[in-house]
């Protein structure tokens, strides 16, 4: 089994927020999940800066794209145009069909976009489809090497 990953979650609604951790808690795989609600502590986060001076880097972020001030498309550029950050694997939380259209018509891509769960009972499917997008890429990276 790999090491436990850093799951970064940039979500700006306290109650997904909460509905996630305990999801991802009860998850099969390791993993410790890092909250923060906007862009900025997000790009804070990711370059350790300031209060998060300590914290690990995120093996994979997942990105509510519609963030309070910076924005979660400004993330994602940053991010895409950091080398040093660039290779970190962005799932972008959609709430509907569009969500993806809107983000790839600022040209932007994410490594995927996932559907952000509605009902509470949905959160069980989407932490298993996180957990196959990271097994994935773990296996692709372990086919490499």
């Amino acid at each position: 089994m790999t090491d436990a990953i850093d799951i970064l979650l940039v979500e700006p609604n306290p109650g997904d927020t909460r509905l996630f951790t305990e999801q991802f808690r009860e998850a099969k795989i390791m993993n410790t999940i890092h909250t923060v609600t906007d862009g900025e502590s997000a790009l804070d986060f990711v370059n350790q800066r300031g209060e998060y001076a300590d914290v690990p880097r995120p093996n994979i972020i997942l990105l509510d794209p519609k963030l309070p001030g910076i924005s979660g498309l400004d993330v994602l550029s940053t991010l895409n145009n950091e080398p040093a950050l660039s290779d970190i694997p962005v799932l972008v939380l959609t709430s509907s069909d569009s969500g993806e259209a809107i983000v790839k018509s600022h040209g932007l891509d994410a490594d995927t976009y996932i559907r952000k769960p509605v009902e509470p009972e949905d959160f069980v499917s989407f932490v298993q489809s996180v957990e196959e997008f990271w097994l994935a890429i773990v296996q692709r990276h372990q086919s490499n090497e």
